[in-house]
């Protein structure tokens, strides 16, 4: 059975909910951040060098990074939540699959830094909140022709989507006012398989 090591508020609920899409059997080590730092406890570093979540153990692998854990999942036990390989969408996948990560999170990590720097922050929110709105503009415009960021049907990429988008609402001031983002995390917190991982997965911040 696939083991979870599942830290409260992050990006391990997004595997939660990919093994609630797959049907999937499995285990939840749950960790919980410490309250002054909010880092995550030293325990995970008996299962990873770098003691960071999400981690997953499967048949003797240990696996971490979330869009590797996720590319991994899918490849394994759920293609049906990928484009074929042979179309042309499934490089359109593969983009967002990596863009959640690689693109979209770094300027919501350094808004969270800024912040906590107080004024010494200051000189750089300017450009941090520039690249926010240059990237929630561009989910916005890339979100008017089809509901979901791979195309007209849900893909392991909207799951990969998920924990930006909903870190924006509360650091980048994301709201109803980019009705295809909004509608989209609408879609998303609808779906049962989302509801049946935050029953599992415990209490989640960026859940609407």
């Amino acid at each position: 059975m696939i083991r979870v090591h599942h830290l409260n508020n992050s990006r391990s609920q997004r595997v939660l909910w990919l093994l609630e899409e797959l049907g999937l059997p499995y285990e939840i080590v749950a960790y919980a951040r410490d309250p002054k730092t909010m880092l995550a406890p030293d325990a995970l570093k008996r299962v990873h060098p770098l003691g960071k979540s999400p981690l997953i153990e499967d048949d003797g692998r240990v696996l971490a990074e979330t869009g590797l854990i996720v590319d991994y999942l899918v490849s394994r036990y759920g293609p049906h939540l990928a484009p074929d390989p042979s179309a042309e969408l499934h490089w359109r996948y593969r983009y967002w699959l990596h863009y959640a990560e690689g693109s979209a999170m770094p300027p919501l990590l350094l808004k969270l830094i800024l912040n906590r720097l107080g004024w010494l922050g200051r000189p750089a929110r300017p450009f941090v909140e520039r690249q926010l709105t240059t990237h929630l503009d561009y989910q916005e415009a890339e979100l008017s022709a089809d509901p979901w960021f791979a195309g007209p049907e849900f893909t392991a990429a909207d799951v990969m989507m998920s924990f930006p988008l909903e870190i924006a609402v509360s650091r980048a001031g994301l709201n109803a006012s980019r009705p295809n983002l909004w509608a989209f995390l609408e879609r998303i917190h609808a779906r049962p398989a989302y509801r049946r991982a935050l029953e599992k997965g415990g209490a989640y911040a960026f859940a609407r």
